[in-house]
């Protein structure tokens, strides 16, 4: 019973690899949900090459991917994705439709992977099977007894928010979303509501905040104001800005864990057992 969540890509904007981002990681957003009934993945940063390998190597043969919305540290990750270009593999991908002109998710990945800007076309991922466009809103069963339920986001373009609901266990993926000070977001509190673990957009400190409204994104004290608010189990820390060096995000964390016990940040690698 219960689920594991796998953090394969926690930055936001820009993949950092380099020394001064090695504590806390620098691929940008992917992470993995397990449960009983199969893999679920959200978003297609460049953390999503490493899962790729884990699901080779573990012989899964089946994944939903859903993405949060389509700017590039949620995609570039994708041409990567080695288990997409298996003929035996099932990748469902799900996107949705958010502001800007009607094209779906199936011509955005395409587009990224069209000459010259790489040498793979997307026709050559044999181990797609299915793509959709959907409505915000909308709920699916990827498998038995697995709930996915979907919500608005404020950020440029748009952006959905998820809740994964599996083994009596509650997930929230949260991110790219600004919060409107002292005006909690009604579809962000629907998503997070009780949740066991609630991932959340924290790009920026309050202190930053106001130097950046409109860009997208929240911050850490906002996401531990939701969490007590909604009666989160837990918060993950999560898209943390590229300028957040380790030391950055050391004091992040010390001033988090001591702000709220059920909060901690997310790391590259990290996995969490929830439920």
């Amino acid at each position: 019973m219960g689920c594991k969540v796998k953090f394969w890509g926690v930055r936001g904007s820009i993949a950092c690899p380099s020394p001064e981002h090695v504590v806390y990681g620098g691929n940008t957003s992917c992470i993995s949900v397990t449960t009983d009934a199969g893999v679920i993945v959200f978003d297609a940063g460049t953390g999503i090459r490493s899962l790729g390998g884990e699901l080779m190597r573990l012989g899964v043969k089946e994944a939903h991917l859903f993405f949060t919305h389509t700017h590039w540290d949620h995609i570039n990750g994708f041409p990567f994705f080695t288990p997409a270009y298996v003929p035996f593999f099932k990748l469902h991908i799900h996107g949705a439709r958010l502001e800007g002109p009607p094209k779906g998710i199936r011509h955005v990945l395409s587009a990224q992977m069209e000459s010259p800007n790489f040498p793979v076309p997307l026709a050559i991922m044999q181990g797609i099977a299915s793509d959709e466009d959907f409505d915000v809103g909308s709920v699916f069963t990827p498998y038995d007894g697995v709930v996915v339920r979907t919500g608005r986001l404020r950020h440029p373009n748009g952006a959905c928010g998820y809740r994964v609901e599996a083994g009596g266990a509650a997930i929230a993926y949260i991110t790219d979303t600004e919060h409107l000070p002292g005006q909690p977001d009604g579809n962000v509190l629907a998503l997070v509501d009780g949740a066991d673990l609630m991932i959340y957009d924290c790009t920026y400190t309050d202190d930053e905040f106001p130097a950046r409204v409109g860009w997208g994104h929240s911050t850490w004290q906002e996401a531990v104001r939701l969490a007590r608010a909604a009666g989160v189990k837990r918060l993950a820390i999560f898209h943390h800005d590229p300028d957040h060096t380790d030391p950055v995000m050391a004091r992040i964390e010390a001033e988090a864990t001591a702000a709220w016990d059920g909060a901690f940040v997310a790391r590259d690698g990290m996995e969490v057992a929830v439920g």
